[in-house]
C-alpha cells in the first residue's frame, strides 16, 4: 500500500535547475520535495507527496480533510493503546533470522 501525505508548499527552490525542488511543510516539520511531477505548484498550494516527490496538488480542503483522517487514525490507535512504530519484531540490520532447530 502507498501512502501520499499532504503538505504546504513554503519555499520554491531555484527554476533553472534540472530537477525542480522545493520545500513543504507537514504539520510544522519541513521537508525538501522534488517538484517535477507538480511544475504548477507555487509558494501556498499543497501537494500529495510520495517518497520524497509531489505527486499531484490538490486542494486545501482535500488537504485538511487528510489531516483530520490522520488525527482521527491517531486518537484510535491512543484509545486502543496501539504500539506506535513498527509492529513486527523481525531484525532491522537487514540480516535473516536463523532457523528454527
Amino acid at each position: 500500500m502507498c501512502l501520499g501525505v499532504p503538505g504546504k508548499v513554503v519555499d520554491l527552490g531555484e527554476a533553472d535547475t534540472p530537477m525542480p525542488m522545493g520545500r513543504v511543510e507537514f504539520g510544522g516539520i519541513v521537508r525538501e520535495v522534488c517538484l517535477a511531477c507538480t511544475p504548477e505548484a507555487k509558494v501556498g498550494d499543497y501537494v500529495l507527496v510520495h517518497a520524497g516527490f509531489a505527486i499531484s496538488t490538490v486542494s486545501e480542503a482535500d488537504a485538511q480533510q487528510t489531516f483530520e483522517y490522520l488525527r482521527q487514525i491517531e486518537a484510535l490507535n491512543d484509545e486502543l493503546g496501539a504500539p506506535e512504530g513498527p509492529t513486527d519484531a523481525g531484525p532491522r540490520d537487514g540480516a535473516m533470522p536463523e532457523p528454527d532447530s
